[in-house]
């Protein structure tokens, strides 16, 4: 099977596949949701996209939604935190379709948000309002299919309430 993706080089997975399985034995809460979501699969039939930050501990959250049954897609919210064995992992050795290289451009950024808005999400789970705002601003079309998503953090809520008062949201 292959994995749209766009990542540094994915000869970095195996790396990446050892300091995520590193990371997820400092995540014992994590795993015990892995266990549970692989053998109920709450999430059968949703199709996600995450604008996060790709490391070791996303790269965990991710699987567990996969194991949920979700149909992931996932770009760097911040592409200076992103750890381009990580994502190269997910993409080789987790299937999960990753658009984030560490350092990448502006314009690289935006076309990596829009690649994760053309999976057609149901759920958005977002870290500075970047994903949701350009689906409100350019992909209108999409909302009706949105059920609901997350933003992590505070400049992102505030970004969504200013949304909000204008209308926007």
């Amino acid at each position: 099977m292959t994995v749209e993706h766009h990542v540094k080089k994915l000869d970095l997975a195996t790396g990446g596949r050892y300091r995520i399985e590193w990371a997820e034995q400092e995540m014992p809460v994590l795993r015990t949701i892995k266990k549970q979501f692989k053998e109920t699969q709450p999430l059968k039939g949703l199709r996600i996209s995450a604008c996060l930050h790709v490391t070791t501990e996303t790269a965990n959250l991710m699987h567990a939604l996969q194991l949920g049954g979700a149909d992931i897609v996932l770009c760097a919210s911040n592409p200076l935190s992103t750890q381009d064995d990580v994502a190269a992992s997910l993409v080789a050795n987790y299937e999960i379709p990753v658009y984030a290289i560490k350092g990448e451009d502006n314009n690289t950024y935006y076309e990596h948000i829009k690649a994760a808005l053309d999976h057609k999400p149901h759920m958005t789970m977002d870290d500075g309002a970047d994903l949701v705002s350009l689906l409100h601003k350019e992909r209108r079309e999409l909302l009706d299919g949105v059920l609901g998503g997350t933003e992590e953090t505070t400049t992102g809520v505030i970004r969504l309430r200013a949304m909000a008062k204008e209308g926007a949201l």
